[in-house]
C-alpha cells in the first residue's frame, strides 16, 4: 500500500511537458518519420509451439506411405459423453483388419460437435492407447486461423503423427489467404490438407497446392474434386487420396493415388483394404458400390451411424442434428450386409432392423 502511495505521490507531482508551438526543434520533430513498435514488423513473432524432439515422431514421408486410412466414427454413451469402449473396439478392428492409419474427429468422427477439450482429449487417448500399432491423424482443421494454430500445437502435444487441415469454410477467403492460413499450420509436422468444396463452398485449386508443395511438412491432399485433379496432382509428384469412396479403386489404379481416406472401411475394412493393396479388381469395386451409394444417400455421417448401430458395434446414440435413417433404409441395410456377407463387416452380432424406439437423439452433451 505504501508503495501504490509513493506511486500516486509522484503523479502528483510529475510536470508533463507539451511540445510548444513556438519551440525551434518542433519543426525538426514535425518531419522526422514514424516507425512502428519493433514487435509490430518483426517477422514470425508468435514462433510455433513445436518440439523438435525426433524420438517417437513421424516424418510426412511416413505420412505419405499410408494407402488405407479411416474416417473413424466417435461412438457415444447414451447421456451422449463419448463411449471409449466402443471406439477402442472399432479401432481394434481397424487395425485387425489392415488399415494403416485413423482420421480423429474429422467429419466422419464428428468434430464439428466436439468441444476443443474433447477433440484433443481424443486424439490423445487414440495415440495413448494405439499410436503404436496405427498412424493418428488428428482433424485439428478450423475456418479460424487462430483456433487451427491452437488445436495442432496441442495435438501434436499429446501426440498425433500428423494433422488433417481443412480451407476456411462459410467465411471464405482469399486464394493468398488459403496460403497463408495453411502457412500458419505447416511448420507444426506433417499435415493432409482436406479439399472438399461441397462442404467448404470453396474449391483449393492446384495453384495453392503447388504453392503449398514446398513445404516438407506437406504430406498430401485429400481430394474430393475428382479423379482428373487427382492426376493432375500426381503426375507433379504429390501424394493424394481420394476422399471419395465410390472413385477410390480408379484413383488408385489408374490416376495415380496413393490410397483413401475413407468412410466405408469402419464397416468393411478388411475389403478395402483389398481393394487398396490387391490391384485392380473391378468386381469387388462393383460388389462395394451399392453398399456405398447407401451409405451416402443422406450427408456423411448419417448412414454409417445407422449402419454402425445396426450392426451392434455402437450404441444407437445421436448427437444432433444427425438423426438416423429411415426404416425402410434400415431394411435395406440388412439386405445389403446379406449379399456382401456379414463375415466381411465389423462386429459379431446379427444385423438388425431396429426400430424407430431404439434410437436415442441427444441435444445436450
Amino acid at each position: 500500500m505504501a508503495i501504490l502511495k509513493s506511486y500516486g505521490a509522484c503523479l502528483r507531482d510529475t510536470t508533463f511537458q507539451f511540445p510548444h508551438p513556438c519551440r525551434a526543434d518542433n519543426y525538426k520533430r514535425r518531419n522526422v518519420k514514424w516507425r512502428s513498435p519493433q514487435a509490430a514488423v518483426t517477422p514470425n513473432f508468435h514462433l510455433p509451439m513445436r518440439s523438435l524432439e525426433v524420438k517417437n515422431r513421424t516424418s510426412a514421408e511416413d505420412i505419405k506411405a499410408l494407402r488405407l486410412i479411416t474416417a473413424i466414427k466417435t461412438p457415444y454413451l447414451p447421456d451422449g459423453r463419448f463411449d471409449l469402449e466402443a471406439y477402442d473396439d472399432l479401432v481394434n478392428m481397424q487395425i485387425e483388419n489392415g488399415a494403416e492409419g485413423v482420421i480423429v474427429g474429422g467429419t466422419t468422427g464428428e468434430g464439428q460437435l466436439m468441444s476443443w477439450d474433447e477433440h484433443i482429449m481424443l486424439i490423445g487417448h487414440t495415440v495413448n492407447c494405439f499410436g503404436g500399432s496405427v498412424k493418428v491423424i488428428g482433424n485439428t482443421g478450423s475456418n479460424s486461423t487462430r483456433e487451427a494454430i491452437h488445436a495442432t500445437e496441442q495435438g501434436f502435444a499429446v501426440g498425433m503423427h500428423a494433422a488433417l487441415h481443412i480451407n476456411p469454410y462459410y467465411g471464405k477467403t482469399s486464394l493468398e489467404g488459403l496460403v497463408s492460413h495453411f502457412d500458419s499450420v505447416l511448420p507444426m509436422g506433417p499435415t493432409i490438407i482436406y479439399n472438399v468444396p461441397s462442404r467448404t463452398g470453396q474449391d483449393i485449386p492446384p495453384r495453392v497446392i503447388n504453392t503449398l508443395a514446398q513445404s516438407r511438412n506437406l504430406a498430401g491432399i485429400k481430394e474430393c474434386v475428382g479423379n482428373d485433379r487427382i492426376e493432375q496432382y500426381t503426375g507433379n509428384g504429390i501424394v493424394v487420396w481420394s476422399g471419395n469412396d465410390d472413385q477410390c479403386h480408379e484413383a488408385r489404379w489408374s490416376h495415380g493415388a496413393t490410397g483413401v481416406i475413407s468412410v466405408t472401411s469402419n464397416l468393411v475394412p478388411g475389403l478395402m483394404r483389398e481393394l487398396m493393396f490387391g490391384g485392380k479388381n473391378p468386381s469387388l469395386n462393383a460388389k462395394l458400390l451399392p453398399l456405398i451409394e447407401w451409405l451416402f444417400q443422406e450427408p456423411n455421417p448419417i448412414g454409417l451411424n445407422t449402419a454402425l448401430a445396426q450392426l451392434g458395434v455402437v450404441r444407437p446414440v445421436f448427437r444432433l442434428p444427425y438423426v438416423p435413417l429411415p426404416l425402410a433404409k434400415r431394411v435395406e441395410f440388412v439386405n445389403l450386409v446379406k449379399e456382401i456377407g456379414r463375415k466381411n463387416f465389423v462386429g459379431e452380432s446379427d444385423v438388425k432392423v431396429l426400430d424407430d424406439e431404439d434410437f436415442i437423439l441427444v441435444g445436450r452433451y
